[in-house]
């Protein structure tokens, strides 16, 4: 398995792409840690992992869990200003 920086992933896509496309598994670090891995899909019909829901059905539990949530913020305003104050990494 080969090993490209995030910044290498940026800077030099289109080659990363045919490496991957060539059957090479690569490991995308950030900051020296490993944070994703980049592969080709199956073969077979080259799609999704059949174990996926439909879209519809995978958008739909995530409005639900939405709604079942409370928020953090009382406006956009106030977790724009939480983000931006550092604490969101």
């Amino acid at each position: 398995m080969g090993i490209v920086t995030a910044k290498q992933l940026k800077q030099r896509t289109g080659e990363i792409i045919k490496r991957v496309k060539l059957g090479e598994r690569l490991t995308v670090t950030y900051r020296g840690k490993p944070v994703a891995v980049i592969l080709a899909p199956p073969a077979e019909g080259r799609g999704l992992s059949s174990d996926l829901p439909p879209f519809e059905e995978a958008w739909k539990e995530i409005e639900v869990s939405l709604q079942r949530t409370e928020p953090g913020f009382a406006s956009w305003r106030e977790a724009m200003k939480w983000a931006r104050s550092g604490h969101s990494s």
